[in-house]
């Protein structure tokens, strides 16, 4: 395998509160009125992301990985995952408030539905005015004053509502209640998981008039009662990586590009960016490729160094 930078083709997903952004923000082909998610790189069964480009285009990515592990995932994450790519990247338009709902851990998860739990983190790529996020509890609370919240539609009585503005950045770990707000675009970077509790969904029902499942007695165990505060502070320097994000799952650094940024690999570790603003080139062995604002691109971990000119905010994403 000669290696390159990957993209892969968007899976899009029509969702209820869905909505345009995605063509109109990322220029993602759209072709419905409720897209709600752009999965640009996934293993998730049923979903798994098809190379878009170069010579691997058409293979799937576990067959890319079965064929190259050690030159894609890296040793490191082969060593601690195998050959299973561990994260999911995604875009999400939010039309209308998402449900509020919350994730498990590693050990729920993997006893209910022999999955990884759902550690995430958000970066805001653009919100409306007055966007909001909900994020766990205004303070700490426990399983008997959530369940006579919930039963008496109180539930947003206990739980934080945060303005928003592109650029802020949100860690959550499992069990933290959440909900993305309406008028919110984010780039969201997640374990591989698609378990999810919806807590409440606002009364709101489908085009044949059914509301959707809610997951009342499954997520008490799995809860958070006490305060987790979930955003983060920080400040980016041009040319320079920016620590956002650091946990056993993942590492997120910021990367505000204006110029040029010579790019060295994280050992033992392929590295996905994702395009949050503006338009850059990355020059592989002689080779240029060209992303703009809404592209994600795979970095094998066999590639050592790359040139990156422009001007344009990345995230970088490692293990």
């Amino acid at each position: 395998m000669k290696a390159y930078p990957i993209q892969f083709e968007a899976i899009l997903k029509e969702r209820i509160w869905g909505g345009t952004k995605l063509k109109d923000y990322l220029n993602k082909p759209i072709i419905s009125e409720i897209t709600g998610e752009s999965w640009e790189i996934s293993t998730v069964p049923d979903d798994i992301s098809v190379v878009a480009n170069g010579d691997l285009k058409g293979r799937n990515l576990n067959e890319i990985i079965a064929d190259f592990p050690k030159e894609i995932l890296g040793e490191r994450v082969l060593e601690n995952f195998g050959q299973q790519f561990p994260l999911l990247f995604k875009f999400i338009d939010a039309r209308e408030d998402l449900s509020i709902q919350l994730h498990p851990n590693d050990e729920l998860a993997k006893k209910r539905h022999n999955s990884f739990g759902k550690t995430e983190m958000w970066y805001v790529m653009q919100a409306e005015e007055q966007s909001r996020l909900v994020v766990g509890f205004k303070k700490a609370s426990n399983q008997e004053e959530y369940v006579q919240h919930l039963e008496n539609n109180s539930l947003l009585e206990l739980l934080e509502e945060i303005p928003v503005k592109a650029g802020d950045v949100f860690f959550l770990e499992t069990g933290t209640i959440h909900a993305i707000g309406s008028g919110v675009l984010i780039a969201e970077i997640q374990q591989t998981s698609d378990v999810t509790y919806r807590l409440y969904d606002w009364g709101r029902v489908d085009a044949e008039g059914k509301s959707r499942e809610l997951h009342t007695e499954l997520a008490l165990e799995a809860i958070n009662y006490e305060l987790t505060p979930s955003k983060i502070t920080y400040t980016a320097n041009e040319n320079q990586a920016t620590e956002l994000v650091h946990c056993p799952y993942f590492n997120t650094d910021a990367l505000p590009v204006d110029g040029t940024v010579n790019w060295k690999s994280h050992e033992g570790s392929f590295t996905v960016f994702m395009c949050a603003e503006g338009k850059v080139t990355f020059t592989v062995e002689g080779v240029t490729y060209t992303y703009q604002k809404g592209d994600t691109v795979l970095i094998p971990a066999e590639i050592s160094s790359i040139v990156i000119e422009g001007k344009a905010t990345l995230l970088e994403i490692f293990l």
